[in-house]
């Protein structure tokens, strides 16, 4: 008699020439979502559509290799061979691999600049830039250091660093700000922020273009760049922005 049911599961690899087992060891690590501790032997039986008999013998395989664990309770939780997966991931993927990807389709998408900040003591570093191709716009570079306390980056980098007041207060709720003539007169800018795997702030995306081109919809597309660069980096974006204690001075 098979080990395992015969029918591969819904979404498996087997037609591409995977495993049906693994599919369904991988179903089991799929079925942990955001906010569970633990889930017992039925709720995992449940989410994958799986017997309690075979769950329970993938269940084996993965505590052997410390990607689950079975607490006392007998409910199961991810286990920390997930944790060393996930920093092997992560220190794999630097920011110069991750962010000016999701720059250049920003511009693709918009037809404006766009930049990635990160904080250098009481100033913003441009890390990364992208050009807009359309003769009228802005023309700062990667290496530019701009003050901190103007400019839509820097807004972010502030909110997100524990700043105090209304427009921090907004940033941190709206993880999103647009302004224009902050900076530089006839310049807008729409920036969001980035956070890492700890979900501690990184960066900010910041898209820039002469105020009369600046369309209400940059402001989702910034947004959701950002938030994109966020899960490449292992982060929750939604999760993420617990502001710091102390305020920026």
């Amino acid at each position: 008699m098979a080990r395992y049911p015969t029918r591969p599961p819904l979404n498996s690899s087997a037609d591409g020439g995977g495993v049906a087992a693994v599919d369904r060891a991988l179903m089991l690590l799929a079925a942990f979502q955001d906010g569970d501790r633990s889930l017992s032997l039925q709720e995992l039986a449940e989410r994958t559509a799986l017997v309690k008999s075979t769950v329970l013998r993938l269940l084996v395989s993965l505590q052997h290799f410390g990607l689950v664990q079975k607490l006392d309770d007998n409910r199961y939780a991810l286990g920390s061979g997930i944790a060393r997966l996930h920093r092997v991931y992560t220190a794999s993927f630097g920011l110069e691999t991750v962010v000016p990807p999701v720059l250049r389709t920003l511009v693709e998408t918009t037809r404006e600049s766009a930049s990635f900040h990160v904080r250098q003591g009481d100033k913003r570093l441009v890390l990364f830039r992208v050009h807009s191709s359309q003769a009228l716009s802005d023309h700062s570079n990667a290496g530019d250091l701009f003050p901190l306390d103007r400019g839509t980056g820097g807004h972010v980098i502030m909110a997100f660093s524990g700043a105090r007041g209304n427009l921090f207060d907004r940033i941190r709720r709206d993880k999103v700000i647009s302004l224009s003539g902050d900076r530089v007169p006839e310049l807008a800018g729409v920036s969001a922020p980035v956070f890492d795997a700890s979900n501690n702030l990184v960066g900010a995306i910041t898209l820039t273009m002469p105020t009369m081109r600046y369309r209400q919809e940059h402001v989702a597309t910034v947004r959701a760049a950002a938030a994109e660069v966020t899960r490449r980096l292992g982060g929750s974006f939604e999760r993420a922005g617990a502001p710091a204690d102390a305020a920026v001075d």
